[in-house]
């Protein structure tokens, strides 16, 4: 696919993960022309809690941006306009005059807010019916409410319209805008539980049930829109903000999932699988999410998803926690040399267990140890637990009634070979990898070309990223014997929730 520009004309992605910020610049033609990426820390000020600096997470956004930017110009590459992808449900708040912060970011795994959200189970139907999403800690609303509570003076700054309030995408557009722009899109207004997807507004029952000051909200725009212009002062240039997605919702575009029936999965930090189910907006009684997959021109597309809260953290988990591995690409020799037999389970519930079980106090486990285990069983038993766990959301899909017949992947797991083909195996069905593996930040440069004007719409989307490999299921004698064995660790961990 190639868009109407010509042959200097770029495109930025800035792409706000868990763990890191990148800006990636796209070629008129889509394909990769330099990747800046930075490292910045995580906190842990108390068992389940997860924080992230505000200025720390801009300024590495700064860098890379800048850096990026200053590499096209190198290469004869004019950036035009600038999208935005983001780590979703994460939660800033921040002094309306000086954008100063109140408190760190509350990040999405954090679980500080589990005892809150059982308090207001009574109203778990009435949640659910008008943001399609579940009462847990992982959504914004909570985390909003926390700091609210929590931080000196700060519930009565918001009554006087003092704060602001903003997921990832809404601190670093006010920033990059100089203060004048306070905005999201609709992808990631729909994870902070203050929703209405339905109706397509910010709900006014749900901000009395979370106690929530209206002012403090950002302006719900579509993911292709008009997002300001970055501040003379920020950038070498001022450049338009023209697209905008929470990230799974951006790799669902950038995979050209954008047809009713199909599914993708994204391996980052976490494993986030979604299918679009077109204008339907149905409520899944399952255990998975319904949310906004995205809005454009107005007309508002939904989706199902199952989220996984741990899938490439538990790899990191192998590498930093226990130092099984130097580096996250030897997972791959190491699972191919593991033999079937090894005979070990693990439940990587660090965060606790999202869908479709959402237990957020259940904690990881190991099951099956003996004096045979080695480290090389416990880094294949690792891996096989996010293909487990991903064939639950496939299950709990067909239950919704959608039965994916393939699954599209993307994020840093699938550069794994021997995952992807287990992968397969478990779930019985074909496995495509794209050809643009970042496609999280593909889906923020086309949404930002959409805007532009430089692509048509939804056809040229679904072309965007053509296919680099497919995992075809072979057979495995094992198979319903290894999912038997991890439907029973996965209750005896959730027994030991209780």
């Amino acid at each position: 696919m190639t868009s109407k520009t010509n042959s200097n004309r770029a495109y930025l992605a800035i792409d706000q993960g868990t763990t890191s910020s990148r800006a990636i610049v796209f070629t008129a033609e889509f394909e990769m022309a330099y990747t800046a990426q930075q490292e910045f820390a995580q906190y842990y000020p108390r068992n389940g809690w997860v924080e992230q600096d505000p200025e720390e997470l801009w300024q590495s956004v700064l860098a890379v941006t800048r850096e990026a930017l200053a590499a096209a110009r190198q290469q004869g590459l004019q950036v035009t306009h600038i999208g935005i992808v983001n780590q979703r449900e994460t939660t800033l708040v921040w002094h309306r005059d000086s954008g100063k912060p109140v408190y760190n970011a509350i990040v999405w795994q954090d679980r500080r807010t589990s005892q809150y959200c059982r308090s207001l189970s009574a109203h778990e139907d009435m949640v659910q019916q008008k943001t399609g999403l579940r009462l847990d800690p992982y959504f914004s609303a909570s985390k909003l409410r926390w700091i609210l509570d929590n931080v000196d003076g700060a519930n009565a700054l918001a009554q006087n319209e003092k704060l602001l309030f903003g997921t990832v995408d809404s601190w670093l557009i006010w920033r990059l805008t100089g203060g004048e722009v306070h905005a999201t899109d609709v992808t990631n207004a729909s994870r902070t539980s203050l929703y209405n997807i339905g109706e397509n507004c910010w709900d006014n029952a749900l901000l009395a049930l979370f106690g929530i000051p209206p002012a403090m909200l950002p302006e719900v725009k579509d993911c292709a829109a008009d997002f300001g212009m970055t501040a003379p002062d920020i950038l070498p240039e001022s450049l338009p903000i023209s697209g905008v997605a929470g990230d799974q919702q951006a790799a669902m575009i950038g995979q050209g999932c954008v047809q009713p029936g199909n599914v993708k999965a994204t391996y980052g930090t976490g494993c986030f699988a979604l299918v679009n189910t077109g204008a339907d907006c149905p409520v899944s009684q399952s255990g998975l999410l319904t949310t906004i997959a995205y809005r454009l021109h107005g007309q508002t597309h939904y989706a199902i998803e199952g989220a996984i809260f741990v899938a490439g953290a538990a790899v990191q988990w192998l590498r930093d926690g226990l130092g099984l591995i130097a580096k996250a690409a030897d997972s791959e020799a190491i699972a191919s040399q593991v033999g079937n037999e090894h005979g070990l389970v693990v439940v990587p519930a660090f965060t606790g267990l999202g869908a479709p079980h959402w237990q957020p106090d259940a904690r990881g486990a190991i099951y099956g140890i003996t004096r045979a285990t080695s480290a090389d069983d416990i880094v294949r038993a690792t891996l096989e637990s996010v293909c487990f766990q991903t064939h639950d959301l496939l299950t709990a899909m067909s239950q919704s009634g959608v039965t994916p017949t393939g699954l599209k992947v993307d994020g840093g797991m699938v550069a794994n070979e021997w995952f992807c083909q287990f992968l397969a195996d478990t779930l019985n069905v074909p496995v495509v990898r794209p050809h643009i593996m970042e496609t999280t930040a593909l889906g923020a440069a086309l949404l930002a070309a959409m805007q532009a004007g430089d692509i048509a719409g939804l056809n040229d989307l679904a072309t965007a990223t053509p296919c680099q490999k497919t995992f075809t299921p072979t057979a495995n004698s094992d198979r319903e014997t290894q999912l038997v064995r991890w439907q029973k660790a996965v209750q005896a961990t959730l027994l030991m929730a209780q």
